[in-house]
Order: C-alpha cells, then structure tokens, then sequence
C-alpha cells in the first residue's frame, strides 16, 4: 500500500511549527512530575544507586532508540496522526482503527486527567491551596475540589489550542525552556551545596525484591517518567519542513531529556542517602529543602507545576490529531475532522476530547488510577508501530527515506523485544487496569463494523491525510 496524499491535511493543517517548537513539544510533554516523583518508587525496588542509575540509561536508551524508528516514520510520512498512519498503511484499517480507539478513550484522556490531578497535588500543598483536599460534592458519589479544578484546568488549555496550533506552540516553547532552566537551577544548587557527600552513592536501602525484580520496577518507573517522545508525529502535518525537523526534534530532545533525568538523579543522590530518597514523597523537593530551606523547596514545587503545565498543552496538542486523521479517513465520526475556519483548528476533536478527560476526572480522579490505566495500552502500540519499520523497509525498498534508522535492523528488533518484556511485565503487575485496557480496546471492534457499514455506501476514496 502506498502512502496516501496530504494535500488535504496540508490545506486545512498550516505547518507552522519550527524546530524550536517541535522540540519543545518532545522535551515538554516528556518532562512532567516524573523526575520530581519517581526517584522514591525506584529506589524502594532496587535499594541501589547502581540499579536506580541503570535503570535510568537502559530507559533513556529505549527511548532514544524508540524515537529514532520514529524519526523515520515521521519524515516519511509526516502527516497528521502519527501512529494512526504507520498502522493503518502497515496493517490495514481495524488495527489502525484499534490505536486510534485506545488513544481516544483510554490513553490521551488519561494522561491528560492524570497531569492535572498531578499538579492540583502539588497545588495542595501551599496553605492556601490546602481547599483542594476538601470535598466538593457528596451525591451520588463523592467529587472533591481538586477533580473539578483539574477539570477547569483542562479545558483552560483545550481552550488555548482551540485558538489555532501556533499559539499553543509558542506556549510550549516558553513554558518547556522555562522548566529546563529550573531543572538546571536544582542539578547546580544540589552538586554546589557544601551538605551533598559522593559517599551517599554508595549507600543503600534494604529491599524485600530479587536484584532483576527491583531493576524492573525502577525501569517502568523511569519509563513512565520518560513516556511521551511520541506525541510529536502526532502533529507531524503541522511541522515545517518535517523531512528535517522531525528527526531533528525527537533525537535531540529525547537525548536532552535523558542527560536532564540523569543529572536531576545524580543531584539528589549527591544530597540524600538512600534510605532517605526511600523515606520521601519528593525527594527533590527534599534535596532542596536541605540545601537552600523553604524557598530551594518552592523552587521545586514551581518547577513541578511549569512541568505539568507544558506536558499537559503538549498532551493536548498531539491528541487531538489522532481522532481527527481518522475521521479524515472516515474511520470515526466525521464531524472530528472538522477544522475551525478561524483558528485553523481541529476544534471538534480538542472539544471531545476534553469531555473525555472530564468524565475520567469525574468517576475516577485517583492518580495511580489514572496512571495505571494508560501504560498498558501505550506500550502495547508503541511495540506494533516499532513493528511497521519493518513492513515500510521490505514492502518499499526504493521510497524517498529523509532519515533511516540507525543500526537497522538490531535496533528497531532490540527495541520491539523490549517493549514485549516491558508489556508482558506491566501486564502481569497491573493485571486489572490491563484488563480493563484490553477490554475497552476490544469495545471498539462493533463501532469499528458499524462505522464500516454506515460508510460503505459513499462512493470514491477516503480523503486523502
């Protein structure tokens, strides 16, 4: 199968977002409140500073090689959608119908609820926020003042890219440089501090897992912090010159964002001892409190809540593209392929989409929850996109390929392997949420005939992405 045209897409879909954009869309949406949470998770499954220090290369590495296959889709077929498209010409519709669904109902809108509950957690913790903790409403079922701020927060930023792409993307440029330069400011602050001791790498904690269980942890731990380098071919058909910057943007910014990681954890394990790291909540923000008081502790929390913010704008950005490449293709609703004639747009899917995220916010609103719910689902499709690399390579030899993958084909079957391991492990420890992920992805197939049937009568092609 051929790639499709983007004339279409192009037309409705101006590509006004440059480098600096583009990769401030990799680096923020892939930095939130992971560096600043999930040094604890890590360290109470591997007890080490060697095992929490590998895990953070090995994921860092995953990643990076998971965005140079991407790199090659994306500026092969730099269209908007993403994986959407690598699956639809790679294995046909009903797979691609299937990523699509998942993202639709499972994967965006819970990011999207889980970094603005994220943040409110955050919020809480200044007194003057403390009236988030409280409940809002006890019937039928108890919603509390955070889930309706996180709520507001939503669509606060749904409303910011319903205003055209070029808006949001100046947005996330400011805000994701804004938060590298405050995750620079902790990395100097920590190593300067005359309280830090290389002794404290060396420290330890006791843990009740195997050496290969607690390594596993740590890695999904640092995967999850590292999740995101995806969204960018999402929005690929609004990216100038994508051939170039596509690439460009997902290796340097996956790149910058494992260096950043990997000096944020060094930082802290220069301060603290492992058992400390263990003991709290924020180890960052206790790092900071240890070496500059109340106000290195602000630091932190003003760092969280600029993180959260540009990963949620990015979040945003990206997933709207999915559904309305689909409807493009009449393989959804087709009024999600509708685009602002103002704002240039795709207003529709930013509106569903954020109704979606409400409805998590309403019934579920626990962060873990939320977390939980998406990882399945994510790294699942991550492995079959990885997949179509090699279906693209045998079925178009000769196809113009601005970027190609780099240690092909050990790189891309290295990172397929992995994420297998990863799937079935995160399968097994989150049995339920898998479940439930499995179960909503399978949902789709009905609608899948329906919208099928209900289109078999229109006459010509899909219009063309």
């Amino acid at each position: 199968m051929q790639p499709l045209s983007d004339s279409s897409s192009s037309a409705n879909l101006p590509r006004v977002l440059g480098a600096s954009q583009a990769t401030a869309v990799v680096v923020g949406v892939i930095i939130g409140s992971g560096i600043f949470l999930v040094p604890q998770e890590m360290m109470l499954a591997a007890g080490r500073s060697s095992l929490v220090y590998l895990a953070w290369i090995v994921g860092g590495l995953l990643s990076l090689f998971g965005a140079m296959i991407y790199a090659e889709l994306g500026a092969m077929r730099p269209y908007a959608g993403g994986e959407y498209i690598y699956l639809r010409d790679a294995y046909g519709d009903l797979t691609a119908f299937f990523y699509m669904w998942t993202l639709f109902c499972i994967a965006k809108p819970a990011s999207i609820a889980t970094g603005t509950i994220g943040l409110t957690r955050i919020l809480g913790t200044y007194s003057s926020f403390h009236w988030l903790n409280t409940t809002a409403i006890q019937w039928p079922w108890t919603i509390e003042w955070s889930q309706l701020f996180a709520i507001v927060v939503a669509w606060l930023v749904t409303g910011l890219n319903y205003l055209g792409v070029r808006r949001a993307g100046e947005f996330q440029l400011i805000f994701t440089w804004l938060k590298v330069l405050l995750i620079v400011a902790i990395v100097v602050f920590c190593f300067a501090s005359p309280v830090g001791h290389r002794l404290n790498y060396s420290t330890f904690f006791p843990v009740a897992h195997s050496a290969l269980t607690g390594f596993m942890i740590a890695l999904v731990a640092a995967l999850w912090a590292y999740d995101g380098w995806n969204n960018l071919n999402m929005v690929a058909g609004e990216i100038h010159q994508p051939e170039r910057n596509v690439p460009i943007a997902l290796t340097f910014g996956v790149g910058l964002v494992a260096l950043l990681y990997i000096a944020t954890n060094a930082a802290i394990q220069y301060v603290l001892p492992a058992a400390a790291i263990a003991g709290t909540g924020r180890p960052a923000t206790a790092a900071m409190r240890l070496v500059a008081g109340g106000w290195g502790a602000d630091l932190v929390s003003a760092g969280m809540a600029i993180s959260i913010v540009a990963a949620l704008n990015g979040t945003i950005l990206s997933g709207a593209r999915v559904p309305f490449a689909a409807a493009k293709d009449k393989l959804f609703f087709r009024s999600l392929a509708r685009i602002h004639p103002r704002f240039q747009s795709p207003s529709t899917s930013l509106i569903v989409q954020a109704w979606m995220s409400t409805l998590l916010l309403l019934f579920i609103g626990k962060f873990q929850q939320l977390f939980e719910l998406a990882l399945f689902a994510e790294w699942l499709f991550y492995m079959l996109t990885a997949t179509t690399l090699f279906v693209f390579r045998r079925r178009e030899p000769d196809a113009r390929r601005p970027y190609r993958t780099p240690g092909y084909p050990v790189l891309p079957a290295f990172f397929v392997l992995a994420a297998a391991v990863v799937l079935v492990y995160t399968f097994g420890n989150n049995l339920r949420n898998s479940l439930v992920g499995a179960c909503v992805i399978l949902a789709g197939f009905p609608l899948y005939l329906w919208l099928r049937r209900r289109n078999s009568d229109t006459t010509g092609p899909a219009e063309p992405l």
